[in-house]
């Protein structure tokens, strides 16, 4: 079966992402970094953080998945993912290579909250590791 992954690239200040699937180029025809967050063949949506001390973070540092409900991930990733993008569309005020990739992150949309509790806890890592407040507590 093919696998259609959604990938944070993390490694040190530089963010880049990746996916399997060609995203089609903006109308101004410039490049554009966006994490899309697609289903795979098994229905389920999944991110890859590619930093080693994500997965060291998710199992000895960050709550189990069930601390918190779906709609908790989901109301602060919505906050997280409003204020990353921000961030990412004022490249001369935040370090552009930091927030390189704008997030497609829709709040509507069932990611199920194994995608949810990742990405929350994404937001939590980068706060933790790289000491990046995005403005919101805990």
């Amino acid at each position: 079966m093919k696998k259609i992954f959604v990938m944070l690239l993390f490694s040190f200040s530089i963010l880049g992402c990746t996916s399997q699937t060609t995203a089609s180029a903006p109308e101004n025809n410039k490049e554009e970094n966006l994490l899309k967050l697609e289903k795979n063949d098994e229905d389920e949506y999944d991110i890859i953080v590619l930093d080693p001390q994500y997965e060291t973070y998710l199992k000895g540092i960050a709550m189990p998945m069930n601390y918190h409900s779906e709609e908790y991930y989901k109301s602060k990733n919505e906050i997280y993912v409003t204020e990353w993008n921000l961030r990412h569309s004022q490249p001369f005020r935040y370090d552009p290579d930091f927030y390189a990739v704008r997030i497609d992150y829709d709040s509507q949309t069932d990611y199920g909250i194994k995608l949810e509790y990742k990405l929350y806890n994404f937001f939590q890592f980068i706060n933790w590791k790289y000491k990046v407040n995005l403005g919101f507590g805990r």
